[in-house]
């Protein structure tokens, strides 16, 4: 349904987290007998959650810990990670810098150049503990560096901007084509971000194996007050969700749908996977985990741009291990930890025993949701009140 916005224009409605709600299925689960495994191109993971690419969130150590416990981390190449050989005293300066002089400093953090002899460097360090890599580049060097991340040893090869179209106009430099990427190299790669039907169809037939969804979603990104771009991800995922079926039917091929941020709370996740998601990516509830890189503190990709910044670091605080954070048990009330088994216990209300069941559950409407009947929990700032 369109709306009238002036003469001439119209628009659609979207939505996003907060404004809907899941139905209870007729027939319920035992969260214990339910499979929320995932898997892209042979990577199998045992859940399906993605550490962002943030440098607040994932270095080594948080990848190594994260595939310990059925997850995946992605590694970010064109983070500090790959600039500083020794990248913690770096993330003690963003972490003890004052509000009003962050932004200048995370810009002059990032102009040291990405070393290409640390990206071989990190991935060898994340397979050397028996987990499965994934890293991240900018479109800009994709090409480039693909067959280095390749004969590193990295599973999956994220590439990941703001927005990412499988056309592109320029005259002044050559656009990243994804049809010949995908062909260069063995290992699956991941596209995003997207947030529209057309344009995540297109990407599909290039040869990706996973989309990235979202647009300015995630908690330390500013990107829709700067640029006033962006769809909530309830709508965004679900029409990318509605172009990944379409794909299957007439290719055979099942592209991974991964919504990427904005979700704050085991429901957001919950709510993810109903509306079509097979994985999520997560930045700042991961941020606030003990093994996280940033000390409690998330900033975003495009934080350091030295033109238009388009992110602002926020304080996370620590709330636990990522253990904790994704199986619990959750010391607090907010519904932030154990991740994994809120989402079990909503496919078991909705009746759902495989992510691919609940993608099929019902979702109605409900700007009230999170308000109606919680008056004491606003007033005393506990529980939904947060």
């Amino acid at each position: 349904m369109e709306f009238e916005l002036g003469r001439g224009k119209r628009a659609r409605r979207a939505y996003g987290f907060d404004e809907v709600a899941l139905v209870p299925g007729r027939v319920t689960v035992n969260p214990e007998e339910i499979d929320i495994s995932f898997a892209v191109n042979g990577t199998k993971l045992e859940i399906p959650f993605l550490a962002a690419a943030m440098d607040g969130v994932v270095d080594t150590r948080f990848a190594a810990e994260m595939g310990h416990l059925g997850g995946l981390a992605v590694l970010n190449l064109d983070g500090v990670q790959t600039r500083y050989e020794d990248p913690a005293e770096v993330l003690a300066a963003i972490a003890d810098s004052p509000v009003d002089q962050i932004n200048t400093l995370l810009q002059k953090i990032y102009t040291a150049p990405v070393q290409d002899g640390l990206i071989g460097q990190r991935i060898e360090e994340i397979t050397r503990a028996g987990v499965a890599c994934a890293v991240s580049t900018v479109p800009a060097h994709a090409e480039r560096r693909a067959p280095i991340v390749q004969e590193a040893g990295a599973h999956m090869l994220v590439v990941q901007g703001t927005v990412l179209t499988a056309r592109h106009v320029s005259k002044s430099y050559k656009h990243l084509s994804f049809s010949e990427l995908t062909q260069s190299v063995d290992i699956p790669v991941v596209a995003g971000n997207c947030v529209d039907y057309a344009t995540a169809l297109e990407l599909m037939d290039t040869g990706i194996k996973g989309l990235l969804v979202g647009v300015g979603p995630g908690a330390a990104c500013t990107t829709r007050a700067v640029l006033g771009v962006g769809v909530p991800q309830v709508t965004a995922t679900s029409d990318c969700a509605a172009a990944r079926d379409d794909h299957f039917r007439r290719s055979g091929e099942r592209v991974a749908i991964i919504t990427d941020g904005g979700m704050r709370l085991g429901g957001d996740v919950a709510k993810a996977f109903a509306s079509g998601a097979d994985a999520v990516m997560i930045g700042s509830i991961f941020a606030s985990a003990a093994e996280a890189a940033g000390r409690g503190n998330h900033w975003g990709m495009a934080t350091p741009d030295p033109n238009l910044p388009r992110g602002t670091r926020i304080r996370t605080a620590i709330k636990g291990t990522l253990r904790e954070i994704l199986f619990g048990p959750a010391h607090v009330d907010d519904g932030s930890m154990n991740l994994v088994g809120a989402l079990k216990a909503a496919m078991g209300v909705c009746g759902a025993r495989t992510i691919t069941e609940f993608q099929e559950t019902e979702m109605v409407i409900a700007p009230s949701i999170k308000t109606e009947g919680k008056v004491q929990q606003r007033e005393q700032r506990v529980g939904m009140g947060v």
